[in-house]
């Protein structure tokens, strides 16, 4: 069977928390974001950018992460002030992608944020591919505008998710994935 069909096959997202290093290398980053751009892109728009948490950088975005958290849940324990601080350093290399889908005269938004999509998954399968494990996320902070203002992240942009790229030497469960009869019509 062709290689890349078995990858396909078995590819399986790895927790955040289990991703260890080492991280993909300067070369392997850079190789990684040239394949995840390589998506269908009508109109040739690139309406997405990349913003690559690695080093001490994780350990920043995570202050930010954990200070927003602070500010609006003054109750939270130090515990989960703590969790949050850690968002960015669970994994040795984050990928975040951005969505820049926008109003077009001729490229339907929809189109583009589709784009966005594609852009993690081929992260994703570049990463497995090299012989990493990732795990694509958009947990809260995906979502709120004072910790993405603080990310570099403008007013018209969203984030199409956080890709966690590093070692997982455990095996990974499959999961329960649906039958075909249930989700494939023939017209």
């Amino acid at each position: 069977m062709n290689d890349m069909i078995e990858l396909l096959k078995t590819r399986r997202s790895a927790p955040a928390a289990s991703l260890t290093e080492p991280g993909p290398n300067g070369a392997e980053i850079d190789s990684l974001l040239r394949v995840a751009a390589r998506v269908p892109d009508h109109g040739k728009l690139a309406p997405w950018r990349f913003i690559v948490f690695e080093g001490e950088g994780r350990d920043r975005a995570g202050a930010i992460v954990a200070e927003v958290y602070a500010k609006s849940h003054p109750d939270a324990d130090l515990t989960r002030l703590a969790a949050e601080k850690k968002r960015f350093s669970l994994a040795p290399l984050v990928i975040g992608v951005v969505s820049r889908a926008g109003r077009h005269e001729k490229i339907p938004e929809w189109e583009q944020v589709l784009s966005a999509g594609a852009v993690c998954m081929n992260l994703i399968v570049a990463a497995n591919a090299l012989g990493f494990a990732s795990v694509w996320l958009s947990e809260w902070y995906a979502y709120d505008r004072a910790v993405l203002a603080r990310l570099g992240v403008a007013e018209n942009e969203k984030m199409a998710g956080f890709i966690h790229i590093g070692r997982a030497d455990s095996p990974r469960e499959d999961r329960p994935r649906p039958a075909l009869a249930d989700i494939v019509t023939r017209f």
